[in-house]
Parts: structure tokens; C-alpha cells; sequence
């Protein structure tokens, strides 16, 4: 074993006689195990809090949608004619999970109390329920079938308080197509909540057949498609590569929206997070790295004449340096292991109790989200290493300025 990393050894375990330096060392470690804690902590709760929210808003429109290139941004959509082998090849492009149809059209619910505006979205028998069923609080979704129209419609539990409508019950739909007044009744069978109020007050889900009829639409028309990809972090890429897939036909042009497109204020929100943890993570990695420098001067200090001997039996500077920085690096070791076992416990408490709740009407969600990403915790022990060693290799020039005559006689 190299002396350096000897030494280094004796003086972290606390073996030699003096120990003036020992509360310091304990409040250094202490300052890297909880700064390091509230790290991972906050990038796990940002980072969760933003999946949440994004998969919320992608449920209730996909990543990317395809359709007519003449809609805007209202909720009547233009129809386009459903392509089999569009539909096909875009369901067969790596890194799509799957594809729907789908349409919607505004219309009035209205009971003999209230009424409220919302927004019907039909859906075909292809539609992927799966974020609908974990959001599901009462009933269950209905089964679209391509010879019959189903009047079955799943609600939210906003409209469903607001409106007074009870699962099982009749509700009245108004709708309002050129100039004339159509009226649809519908059963629910199904209510959700998904705590995003924007849009759990206007989405109605009801068969596509529904609008195709109010519309007076072609049994193959649709409103368009919605694409659904496995990784989100990939949705620039996808947007791209379903943009060649669907090409340009001048008999039925197709435009191609990202999520991000289609609702930039709430992606724009979310970026806005980040600022919260670059903050969090310049603060507590400053923190950390002032107690390691206060400790380390202090540990250099009280070793004056072990310094002075190792100098005047032919030790250079930059080994009684190395010896010095190797302390280091074991107390921020210790520091780093003590705040992961922190950091760890608190989130899987939380993934596993929720413990800590929040108010769904203000966050849209009703406790406190984790992101537990193993690749994240790494990236954080690696950069924390890497930065709280390096603002020690400055103060370590110290070491220089000692000489072996003042050292040993330093008391």
C-alpha cells in the first residue's frame, strides 16, 4: 500500500491523538450526506412530478397526433379518410406502442338543474384504455364494436359532482351542426379522475360511431390519429420519423403535432421546474463544499508537524497533498453513502405510504410524486464526488507554503 493512502487511513479513522479536528469532520460529512439527500430527493420529486403531469395530458391526447391539414385548434374536428396501411406502417415504426382513431366535437350536457359545455371524444375499438383504467373511480370503460353504435360514455368525476350525474344515469348531450340543434342521450358506465382539472372539466369519451353520425361522416372517416410512443424522451425523433411516414397526398393532407405542440403552455411549466433543481443543486453542492474546505484546512492544521517530518525525511509537496486529498475523498465517501441511505429510505417511504400529500386542486396531483431513477442517483454520487474533491485540490496548496523547520516546531 502506498504511504500516502496509509496515512490517509490512520488520520480518517481517528487512530492518532489529536482530536481537535473531530466534530469538524463529523459536521463536514454530515453537510455532504444531507445535501446530497436533499439532492436526489429534489431531482426524484421534480422529475416525478413532471411524468405525472405529462403522462396526464399525453392520456388525453396522445404523444403525436395526425390530422386533417386544414383543422385549427378548435375541438370540431375535419374529417379524413382512415388508411389502412397508413394505420399499419405507423403501428409498425420502431418505438411506437400503438395507434387510434378518434374525433371530437363540442356540444352542452345538460340536466334539469345545470348545464356545462364539454367536449366528446369518440373513440374507435383500437383505443388504448390503459390510462383511463388507472384512472378509473367508479365503473369501467365501454367496448366499442364496429357494426353498432354504443350510447355507453365514460364522464369525470368534476362534471359528474358539478352536473349531479350518478353512474348508471342518462345524460343529455346538445349539439349544435349547421345551424341545427341535435340532441344525443348517452348511459354512463364509466367515471375518472385524473386531478388535472383543465382537462378533466371537457373530455366526454363516447364512441366514434356518435360523431360520425352527428356529422353526417363516411363510415371511414375520422377525426385523425393519435400515436403513441414508448419513450417520451424520443418525441422529437418520433415526431420526425412519422412525419416521413405519413408523406404528403395532396387528396387527403395530414399534418403532424407533438404533444408539446398541442399544449406548449404546460410543457413550458414543466421545463420551468429545472430552474427549482439547478437552484437546489448549486446550493447544497456550495454547502457540501465549504465544510469539506473548512474541515480539510483544519485537518491541515492540526498536522503541521506530521507534515514538517514527512518534509524533512524527503517527502514532496505533492505527495503530502495526495494524503490530504485521499482524507478527503474518504470523508466524502462516507458522506455520500450516509445521504444515499438517506435519500433512498424517504423516497421509497414516500412511492410506498405517500406520506406526504399535496393539494390535488393546486398541483393536480394528490401527494407528493418520486421519480425513482437508479441512472439519476448515479449521475448525482459521480458529480458530487467529482466536484466536492475538486474545490479541495486548491485549499491543499497550503501544504506548499509549510516549511519543514516552522512545521516541526509549530505547536
Amino acid at each position: 500500500m502506498k504511504y500516502e493512502l496509509y496515512i490517509a487511513r490512520k488520520i480518517v479513522s481517528g487512530k492518532d491523538t489529536n482530536n481537535i479536528s473531530k466534530p469538524m469532520v463529523a459536521i463536514a460529512i454530515g453537510g455532504v450526506a444531507l445535501g446530497l439527500a436533499v439532492i436526489i430527493i429534489s431531482v426524484a420529486i421534480v422529475t416525478g412530478f413532471q411524468q405525472e403531469i405529462r403522462n396526464k395530458v399525453i392520456g388525453f391526447g396522445g404523444h403525436i397526433q395526425i390530422s386533417n391539414f386544414d383543422s385549427n385548434n378548435s375541438y370540431e374536428s375535419v374529417p379524413v379518410n382512415y388508411n389502412q396501411q397508413l394505420y399499419d406502417n405507423l403501428k409498425n415504426t420502431k418505438g411506437v406502442s400503438s395507434v387510434q382513431s378518434f374525433a371530437t366535437k363540442f356540444g352542452i350536457i345538460k340536466t334539469d338543474d345545470y348545464f356545462e359545455g364539454a367536449i366528446l371524444k369518440g373513440i374507435a375499438s383500437n383505443y388504448d384504455w390503459s390510462f383511463f383504467k388507472s384512472k378509473m373511480v367508479e365503473g369501467k370503460p365501454f367496448v366499442v364494436n364496429n357494426n353498432e353504435r354504443s350510447k355507453e360514455a365514460v364522464i369525470s368525476k368534476f362534471l359528474s359532482k358539478k352536473l349531479n350525474l350518478k353512474l348508471g344515469q342518462k345524460m343529455f348531450m346538445y349539439f349544435i351542426n349547421k345551424s341545427t340543434r341535435q340532441v344525443m342521450d348517452f348511459h354512463i358506465c364509466g367515471i375518472y379522475e385524473t386531478g388535472l382539472e383543465e382537462f378533466d372539466k371537457q373530455f366526454i369519451l363516447g364512441d366514434i360511431a356518435q360523431i360520425r353520425r352527428l356529422n353526417s361522416w363516411e363510415p371511414t372517416q375520422i377525426g385523425g390519429y393519435e400515436v403513441l410512443i414508448n419513450n417520451f424522451d424520443d418525441l422529437d425523433k418520433e415526431k420526425d420519423v412519422v412525419n416521413e411516414t405519413v408523406g404528403y397526398d395532396y387528396s387527403n393532407p395530414l399534418k403532424v403535432r407533438s404533444i408539446k405542440d398541442t399544449s406548449p403552455q404546460i410543457f413550458d411549466w414543466l421545463n420551468l421546474q429545472n430552474m427549482n433543481v439547478v437552484i437546489i443543486i448549486i446550493l447544497m453542492l456550495a454547502v457540501a463544499g465549504i465544510n469539506m474546505i473548512s474541515a480539510l484546512l483544519i485537518i491541515i492544521l492540526e498536522r503541521t508537524n506530521m507534515i514538517g517530518t514527512l518534509k524533512a525525511l524527503g517527502a514532496g509537496d505533492w505527495s503530502i497533498r495526495k494524503i490530504f486529498l485521499y482524507t478527503a475523498v474518504y470523508l466524502v465517501g462516507f458522506g455520500i453513502i450516509a445521504g444515499n441511505i438517506l435519500a433512498i429510505t424517504i423516497c421509497q417511504l414516500q412511492i410506498h405510504f405517500k406520506f406526504l400529500k399535496l393539494d390535488q386542486s393546486s398541483y393536480y396531483i394528490p401527494y407528493v410524486p418520486i421519480n425513482f431513477s437508479i441512472p439519476a442517483i448515479l449521475l448525482i454520487n459521480i458529480g458530487t464526488l467529482i466536484i466536492c474533491v475538486s474545490m479541495l485540490i486548491i485549499p491543499s496548496i497550503i501544504i506548499t507554503r509549510i516549511t519543514p523547520v516552522k512545521a516541526i516546531r509549530f505547536n
